[in-house]
């Protein structure tokens, strides 16, 4: 078996990778810095909302796995989609990253180990 990196970790690297390349990248929601799961809510200059969580992929290897609804009829949706899964979940951490071809920028962080 293989040791992961913690999410506290993991979700501080994308942060800084995403400010390095000129995004943006903020913590909605802090859950379990060792172990807590990740729900991206990714955007492209604060539009085209979407979610992904890293899950394991059809060769069991790390991927980024698209969760939620495909659409949302506005911002309230988007919040309100993170805030029911933060409740079945204390430990969910809820990362927003604004970047340029973001599921690429989260994979190329999410998926190294």
């Amino acid at each position: 078996m293989m040791a992961r990196l913690a999410t506290g970790l993991l979700v501080n690297a994308l942060i800084r990778r995403a400010e390095g390349a000129g995004g943006s990248a903020m913590v909605l929601a802090k859950g379990d810095a060792t172990a807590g799961a990740v729900l991206l809510l990714l955007v492209e200059r604060g539009a085209n909302p979407r979610f992904v969580e890293r899950g394991l992929g059809p060769d069991g290897s790390a991927a980024l796995i698209a969760s939620g609804p495909r659409e949302f009829a506005d911002d309230g949706e988007v919040t309100a989609y993170w805030r029911r899964r933060r409740a079945r979940d204390s430990d969910l951490w809820v990362v927003e990253l604004d970047i340029a071809q973001a599921e690429r920028f989260a994979a190329e962080t999410f998926t190294i180990n």
